[in-house]
């Protein structure tokens, strides 16, 4: 359970805003990925991911996200945790606990969330083109970004683009020498999502402790 929360502060929390030199052909790779999610005002996505230790077992699972961006809401399904965002509050429902946690949805200005998840390299990095890497058929272009704020507790991120310029997967590389990879495994875009949706109901956690943290 606690790999799903480390997962998502990667790439809900890369911070600091700054203005680097970046290699020209990553910059117009991202730029064209940027282009294809801005024009999407909703994304249901199916991913996986998985952490690789230093040391150890690896652990993967299986996730579904469902995105409303002009409404800044989100939920998402992980087999042992759900993420629930009504564009005001953020409740993470951790199953094995029976506890939901309701924080504000409105953490800091420079906070990525998945609002951004796949825009999320705008600000923040500089970034190299690594040329390409084939998985099965497709041949994927890669590039690496690096982040300007040292205090980060990852060193690199490596995103991975394929031919319809749709992010394929991200790696996060953290300090410890673990591995955490999100793999995109299908996207819908541009589909009606119920409010519902986006909606905590209580009663659909019959049992569980309601902790708010606002």
């Amino acid at each position: 359970m606690r790999l799903h929360i480390v997962l998502f502060t990667f790439l809900l929390w890369t911070g600091a805003v700054a203005t680097a030199q970046n290699d020209p052909t990553a910059k117009k790779l991202l730029d064209q990925v940027s282009k294809k999610y801005d024009a999407y005002h909703s994304i249901q996505s199916n991913f996986s991911f998985s952490m690789q230790p230093m040391q150890g077992d690896s652990y993967t699972d299986q996730g579904t996200l469902y995105l409303n961006k002009p409404k800044n809401q989100y939920r998402i399904q992980l087999n042992a945790q759900e993420l629930i965002s009504d564009g005001k509050a953020i409740y993470s429902i951790l199953k094995d606990d029976k506890e939901v946690q309701v924080s504000t949805a409105e953490e800091s200005s420079t906070s990525i969330g998945p609002n951004n998840l796949f825009t999320f390299y705008k600000s923040g990095f500089t970034y190299a083109s690594r040329g390409t890497e084939k998985v099965g058929a497709d041949l994927l272009n890669v590039v690496e970004l690096s982040p300007i704020d040292s205090k980060n507790n990852y060193s690199k991120i490596k995103i991975r683009v394929n031919k319809n310029k749709h992010i394929h997967d991200v790696s996060i590389f953290d300090k410890s020498g673990a591995r955490y990879t999100y793999t995109i495994k299908t996207l819908y875009v541009n589909h009606t999502l119920p409010t519902s949706q986006f909606t905590f109901n209580k009663s659909n956690y019959p049992g569980f402790e309601i902790v708010d943290l606002r």
